[in-house]
């Protein structure tokens, strides 16, 4: 029977894709490498499942820098996202940030519902089957019961990128494309930390925060707060600018600005460090008239020696400079930039090499900061692929 899609991956994009598959009247069968749905969309939502960003259309789709992804966001707004969640049974809400999370915060409950909704549609799922490329013209599997090959109508490859392998995203699916002439673009590593050749050891501190902070790399600021760790430096004002960061890399790293005191202007730094020292140590002298925290001592003094001179201190703590050497590795990273190239697809997310077969989701070159970007375009990026995949099944 070929009149069935097969939807491979069960991420948001692939969740999208079966839903509309399986909405426009089409059987789907659903196959999942792992024995359960959506693995990294759990993990995502394991500190809070941030969903989307309440923001202006146009600014949204500023922040992906990627002109052939706006079409498809587009068509899911950031309002639409909440509108499915809410669809599902998940209430949301917005925090200070903009940024939206469903009410019961984790994204188990949303997996739930999604797959109550699939099955309602006779969506079939198979988990544990994994896509081992093709044999002939069917899909081939490696399965629990052993190799088994599929002949759909159409197929919506939801692959992830090359980010967290232990959860699915691998990146196998390479060399299948690359075999059958799809361009694909090297997988590069986003939303990650960076190596810094501390000239002290950092475990005493590894793992805490530096806040609140701002981090500036040429005329991009960005305040929050990042971590300290044993091997360098992550976290959200970190990731904020690790696309900028990652593409200034030279062969000596690439250097960042550190301002430590962000809520206080340099005259009121510079009076308050040139109160009486008396016998105190530095590091006293800062506690007791800055307030600065352990960790904020500790980045500053990696900077070299500290300065006596209340005016050359202050200036250091406003604009302290931070040398990363190298992006953490790509299987730490919580996204990619890299995967199919559009050129590949054609505007309804179809591969030109391969007729009936559409990409969705992170496995197509296109990166985004988090905050909800990521989630989006996968849900975007799946409903155009299920919509083309749906029109192109019917002729």
């Amino acid at each position: 029977m070929k009149d069935f899609a097969c939807v491979i991956g069960t991420g948001p994009a692939g969740l999208m894709a079966a839903e509309v598959l399986a909405a426009g009247g089409m059987h789907v069968i659903l196959a999942e490498a792992k024995p359960s749905l959506g693995r990294k969309f759990l993990m995502a939502g394991r500190s809070g499942l941030n969903i989307t960003k309440a923001e202006d259309p146009r600014s949204f789709a500023a922040a992906y820098r990627c002109p052939p992804l706006l079409p498809h966001l587009a068509r899911m707004l950031p309002q639409d996202v909440q509108d499915w969640v809410r669809g599902l049974g998940q209430p949301v809400f917005t925090g200070s940030s903009g940024r939206v999370f469903p009410v019961a915060m984790k994204a188990s409950p949303l997996v739930r519902a999604i797959a109550g909704r699939l099955g309602a549609l006779g969506v079939e799922v198979r988990t544990g089957w994994r896509w081992t490329g093709w044999a002939g013209g069917a899909l081939a599997f490696a399965t629990p019961g052993g190799r088994a090959t599929l002949t759909p109508r159409v197929t919506v490859l939801a692959l992830g990128g090359a980010s967290w392998p232990r959860l699915g995203a691998d990146a196998a699916w390479v060399p299948w494309l690359a075999a059958r002439g799809v361009a694909i673009a090297p997988f590069r590593p986003a939303n990650m930390g960076f190596d810094v050749d501390w000239d002290r050891p950092m475990d005493a501190i590894a793992g805490t925060p530096v806040k609140p902070v701002a981090v500036s790399l040429g005329t991009r600021r960005v305040r929050g707060e990042f971590v300290v760790t044993r091997t360098g430096v992550e976290g959200g004002a970190i990731y904020a600018l690790s696309r900028d960061l990652r593409d200034a890399l030279g062969p000596d790293g690439v250097e960042m600005v550190l301002d430590l005191l962000p809520d206080r202007d340099l005259s009121a730094i510079t009076a308050a460090l040139g109160r009486p020292r008396g016998r105190a140590s530095m590091a006293t002298h800062l506690t007791r008239t800055l307030r600065l925290s352990p960790v904020k001592r500790a980045v500053l003094m990696q900077a070299g020696p500290v300065p006596a001179d209340p005016g050359a201190l202050a200036a250091r703590l406003k604009a302290l400079p931070l040398r990363l050497t190298r992006p953490r590795p790509i299987a730490e990273a919580i996204s990619v930039a890299g995967g199919v190239c559009w050129g590949a697809l054609d505007p309804r997310l179809m591969l030109h090499a391969l007729p009936g077969v559409f990409c969705a989701g992170e496995m197509i070159d296109w990166e985004a900061p988090t905050g909800g970007y990521l989630i989006t375009a996968c849900l975007a990026t799946g409903r155009a692929a299920g919509d083309g995949a749906l029109a192109h099944a019917r002729g």
